[in-house]
């Protein structure tokens, strides 16, 4: 009998030929357009498949949707963390779950490409000169303004390089960054609320966890400048969304760049896609070309390593 696999949340239907899929011997592959919905429909699609490979984590595979996959035997995840798999419950039901490298530098690069537009006004700007329209709004110079980041990690410390290219003042903070450690790469450790409260532009590079969920709310919002800017390509929950829709529409920041949201995909109606002072883009901080051909590769090398007896790159937990 063919092993069954699905390539799942292939948004830019590009996992067939980022691989050479047609070279796994008596093998079915099969790729999903589209996100799948809520449990239920994960289960009701997915419930003949042995194998399937995740982008990151667009769907989710909790114990109450692996417990309704009973053929399921391998799971591959791009990256080599995926908080939407419950680890024990696969491992409870026998179920292999192994990992692939990603790329450390597009969700800098993004981050940076959110800056930019919104302090250079470029997507209303581009939309302007489409409507026959000249010079409509103003932007803002970077020389001499202070880049925030939350987090200092390799993909806050890429966004921090750049930023002193451009000659900004760069302070950082998070809860293991030390004073010495910052220093060291050019960038000075602050308090948070300072770091709220000094950042022209903030840019967030943090895992989602129980500490940093929710952790820029109403009052930490409220603590920035007027003309401030706001970047999270990191993961949604880090701000409080409604606190962040307020103080979009009462203009209390200056507007957002976002890249990841609560719900995703996000709701054609959700009403962040109306405010005209966000720059907005569909987690798109880590697709590039040279991610898929390797994070797909992987995946394709993982089922043979599976089915040869030897699986390599295990999630252990």
């Amino acid at each position: 009998m063919a092993l069954k696999i699905a390539l799942l949340d292939d948004y830019q239907e590009r996992a067939l030929g980022a691989a050479n899929w047609a070279s796994l011997p008596d093998a079915e592959v099969h790729t999903y357009k589209h996100h799948l919905g809520d449990h239920d429909a994960v289960v009701a699609a997915l419930a003949d498949y042995d194998v399937l490979v995740l982008m990151r984590e667009r769907t989710l595979l909790p114990r109450q949707v692996l417990n309704r996959l009973p053929q399921l035997k391998l799971l591959i995840t791009a990256g080599m963390r995926n908080r939407g798999i419950d680890l024990e419950c696969a491992k409870a039901q026998g179920i292999t779950v192994c990992g692939t490298r990603m790329l450390g530098y597009p969700a800098a690069e993004l981050a940076w490409a959110l800056v930019m537009s919104l302090t250079k006004r470029l997507p209303w700007e581009q939309q302007a000169m489409r409507d026959g329209k000249w010079q409509s709004t103003l932007a803002t110079g970077l020389k001499g303004k202070t880049m925030g980041l939350w987090g200092l990690g390799k993909l806050g410390l890429r966004v921090a390089r750049i930023a002193q290219a451009f000659e900004m003042d760069v302070i950082a903070w998070s809860e293991n960054l030390s004073a010495e450690a910052a220093a060291k790469d050019g960038v000075r450790r602050v308090p948070f609320e300072q770091l709220m409260r000094a950042s022209d532009i903030l840019s967030i590079h943090v895992i989602l966890s129980e500490r940093t969920r929710d952790k820029i709310g109403a009052t930490e919002l409220g603590w920035m400048k007027p003309s401030a800017y706001i970047v999270n390509t990191s993961r949604g929950p880090c701000i409080n969304e409604k606190a962040l829709i307020a103080a979009l529409q009462n203009n209390a920041i200056a507007g957002a760049g976002l890249d990841v949201f609560d719900v995703e995909p996000l709701p054609k109606d959700h009403v962040l896609r109306t405010l005209d002072n966000v720059a907005l883009t569909g987690h798109t901080g880590y697709v590039v070309d040279e991610l898929y051909e390797l994070v797909y590769g992987e995946a394709l090398a993982a089922v043979s390593a599976w089915r040869d007896g030897a699986p390599n790159n295990v999630l252990l937990g």
